[in-house]
């Protein structure tokens, strides 16, 4: 496809307006030209598409099956287009026919599939699967809405229905006949049969159809194309059965609740029945993709699954869908019948593990008798596993039987999913060096005392073809004028960038690229705020889910520390600043959600005060998503990357910022280490408290936030803003915060690491002020960003986890 010419694709476009759409281009709008485009794309990419998935079959390859429950795949008809190789081409089609290119892809809804990192990392695998010609495939949920549309009024978050299925979506392709049925709830009879085996049966169980769609993952200019196959929840019965029954409005009741499974993206768990609905979810998603898997495996192996783990291995994307386990294990007993040993081996060589999170909360627990009551076979394998893992610890491991109740599958009537996790596979690793130091060493010691061959590293990884090739094409422009187009397939490429950190004319086109960025998302700030930024300020940037140890109030207390100085000496001379905030609080996180209310109070404080000189400006963008990362990213000066240590697993936002550029100001967190020990300390901004400290504070305390808040005037005053209201409309506006940090101590050390901060951006302002000093900065992080192509990340994967072989 990639040799089609614009004049050639003009025409296309005109014919296709004509018979698909029933229009003249005269009369077309932009949404007009979008399905035209894609249907377009898609008449080209089918048969590449058809023809991958029949070789894989007719060759026989081991596959990967990748489990999540979330992925973030935003637009995608740029990113198919750039990966057929005719982005630029539709885009001059485009511009030809007096339509801008910008607006019409704009007119794709981002797909409501996912929240944050883990459902975007998710996405940047499929895309590295695919280009680099590895057999890989996602299995997901296709939720009818999505997170939530985040609007700001007042200050405030409010959260709206995100439908981003109300219009045709046009990359996906419903496949009916390949529809799985899914059971829940009923009773469980064991029987043994005459050979002295048990046989199982299940009554009164509540049947649901798993539908898939298929949405096509585009390698780069491969011609392979691989899959993600997302599923749906419909009703099992047909429009005839319900015509023969008096319980017609019953019906309606039962087919919602059907639908409700794949209705919403994380629905709220405060209440039991939320409970339920995300534990019917993630089985739903488990359930139908190993029955799907364990098809296709037959459609090409022998009836037996004794080789399974030789042709399948199942990666499953944090503890959501742990209970992969127990369903291979059941299918291989009750419908296969393997004995429990055998299922067991095969179940935990197929099985591997990919833990995001040190924090208790998210790693998942469900009530033992929700399990018992929604899924009560799979209880009866849990408690089976359970009950002969706590048996072999008691048996070969005597120095552990006192740690037995920290390290059972089922404790205080809860199941723990990592644990399960950890226990049933054969591959556990965590995403970045940190972080799997941490498991190993604090969080899962025991385990890894276990088992220490299963634990290893995968530093996550971002596709450079989106976040640098697609977002910033101008920049990608340069890239290539000096070092040649090799690094687009071989990203380590970029660090022959370096050999040109202190030429001077690449560095003003670096420059260059830089403001022509800025402009364009202070024209959108504009457009969409009616806040006028300054395209020469520094532009310091955190957007990422708002969640209490990614600190984004650490950040505003930054701002309003400046602000301060500023109200005191009004001709202080400091380099303009732009704050920019994109974040979502989850809808029933209060704290986060004031945190949000406290940055758009202080933006509409400091933005209006004639008295700050426009020396500073704060700009919360609402409803942030993909799109909105990749207008803002190719812009980023500065950014911030402040979890408290210990508390990021990686981080992907550190490194598409630092591929475009961005100097990154963080803590000795997540992937920052491995970004500091490649960039060198002269080319990062590193402060405050290290991971061993934080968990030092942990273990034996010696913390204590009201002595910062006593000795340091800055601080203190800001608190005192807090709790007297000099920030809201009322005097208890924010005392919620002022009372968190006082009196719950400061749980993620804001105040301990506020002064750290404080220096690193004075630090920051004295190099930005050096113009060539901080291009050479930026040019040193392009060059190394390379290491952190999810190209690596997913080589790793394959060699060392998979046993992939590319086809």
């Amino acid at each position: 496809m990639s040799k089609i010419t614009a004049e050639e694709l003009v025409e296309s476009i005109t014919n296709k307006m004509k018979t698909e759409r029933g229009k003249d281009l005269k009369d077309a709008s932009d949404k007009d030209l979008y399905y035209v485009i894609t249907s377009i794309v898609n008449d080209e990419l089918k048969p590449h598409w058809l023809e991958t998935e029949k070789n894989y079959k007719k060759r026989n390859v081991r596959q990967v099956y990748y489990l999540s429950m979330e992925f973030l795949v935003g637009r995608l008809a740029e990113s198919n287009l750039l990966n057929f190789g005719l982005l630029n081409t539709t885009n001059e089609a485009l511009e030809r026919l007096g339509f801008d290119p910008e607006k019409v892809y704009a007119e794709e809804h981002d797909a409501g599939l996912g929240n944050g990192g883990l459902g975007r990392l998710a996405a940047c695998f499929l895309d590295s699967l695919a280009s680099l010609r590895y057999p890989g495939h996602g299995c997901g949920i296709r939720y009818r809405y999505g997170l939530f549309e985040q609007r700001i009024i007042h200050g405030n978050q409010i959260e709206l229905p995100d439908y981003w299925l109300k219009e045709e979506y046009p990359w996906e392709t419903r496949k009916a006949d390949e529809a799985i049925k899914i059971h829940f709830g009923g009773q469980v009879h064991m029987f043994k049969k005459n050979d002295g085996s048990l046989e199982f049966k299940y009554e009164n169980t509540d049947q649901v159809m798993a539908v898939p769609y298929d949405i096509p993952i585009v390698g780069f200019e491969n011609q392979v194309v691989n899959s993600l196959r997302l599923w749906s929840a419909e009703l099992a019965t047909s429009d005839e059965d319900v015509a023969h029954t008096t319980q017609y409005y019953h019906h309606l009741d039962h087919n919602h609740s059907i639908e409700q499974i794949s209705g919403f993206l994380y629905p709220d768990d405060s209440s039991h029945e939320g409970k339920e609905l995300r534990l019917k979810q993630q089985y739903f998603l488990v359930s139908a993709s190993i029955q799907n898997i364990i098809k296709k495996y037959k459609e090409t192996n022998r009836k037996s699954l004794n080789h399974l783990p030789d042709k399948v291995v199942i990666q499953i994307n944090d503890t959501h869908p742990s209970l992969a386990i127990p369903e291979l294990m059941r299918i291989l007993m009750d419908e296969e019948h393997y004995g429990w040993e055998d299922a067991w081996k095969i179940t935990t060589k197929v099985i591997a593990y990919t833990n995001h999170t040190t924090l208790s909360e998210a790693l998942e627990k469900w009530p033992t008798a929700m399990i018992q009551s929604l899924l009560p076979r799979l209880h009866m394998i849990i408690d089976e596993i359970n009950e002969r893992f706590c048996k072999e610890i008691w048996l070969e491991y005597p120095e552990l039987r006192n740690k037995i109740h920290e390290l059972a599958i089922i404790a205080d009537n809860q199941v723990h999913m990592a644990r399960l996790a950890i226990v049933g596979s054969f591959s556990v690793n965590g995403v970045a060096r940190i972080h799997t130091e941490i498991l190993k060493k604090k969080e899962m010691k025991d385990f890894y005392h276990l088992f220490p061959n299963k634990f290893n590293n995968k530093t996550n990884g971002i596709t450079h073809r989106r976040w640098l090739l697609q977002v910033n094409p101008k920049l990608s422009d340069v890239i290539t004028d000096v070092i040649g187009p090799q690094w687009i397939s071989r990203p380590n490429q970029l660090i022959s960038l370096l050999r040109y950190s202190k030429d001077r004319p690449f560095l003003e086109k670096i420059d260059k690229v830089k403001h022509e960025n800025k402009q364009a998302l202070a024209k959108f700030i504009l457009d969409r705020t009616g806040i006028k930024v300054d395209d020469k300020s520094i532009f310091d940037v955190q957007i990422k889910r708002l969640h209490e140890y990614k600190r984004q109030l650490l950040n505003i207390f930054h701002v309003i520390y400046l602000y301060n100085e500023l109200k005191d000496n009004p001709n202080q001379d400091i380099t303009p600043r732009t704050f920019i905030f994109g974040a979502k609080a989850a809808p029933s996180y209060h704290l986060a959600k004031e945190v949000i209310k406290l940055i758009n109070k202080v933006a509409s404080i400091v933005n209006h005060d004639p008295d700050i000189k426009d020396k500073l400006k704060v700009v919360f963008l609402e409803n942030y998503n993909v799109s909105l990362a990749e207008k803002i990213i190719p812009a980023a000066d500065i950014s911030e990357q402040i979890s408290t240590a210990s508390k990021e697993a990686s981080g992907t936002g550190n490194m598409k910022m630092m591929m475009n550029g961005a100097i990154t100001l963080g803590t000795l967190d997540g992937a920052n280490i491995e970004i500091r020990d490649l960039v060198g300390d002269n080319n990062i901004f590193i402060f405050g408290l290290t991971a061993d400290e934080v968990l030092e504070y942990y273990h034996n305390g010696g913390y204590v936030a009201r002595d910062i808040y006593n000795t340091d005037d800055r601080v203190r005053r800001i608190l005192d803003q807090l709790n007297e209201g000099w920030f809201g409309t009322h005097d208890i506006e924010f005392k919620d915060i002022f009372y968190h940090i006082l009196y719950h101590n400061d749980p993620y050390f804001v105040l301990k690491d506020f002064d750290p901060y404080i220096v690193s951006h004075e630090l920051v302002e004295q190099s930005y002020r050096d113009k060539f000093t901080w291009l050479n900065m930026s040019v040193a992080n392009i060059a190394h960003s390379g290491k952190f192509s999810s190209d690596r990340t997913i080589q790793e994967y394959a060699s060392s986890i998979w046993n992939l072989n590319k086809v």
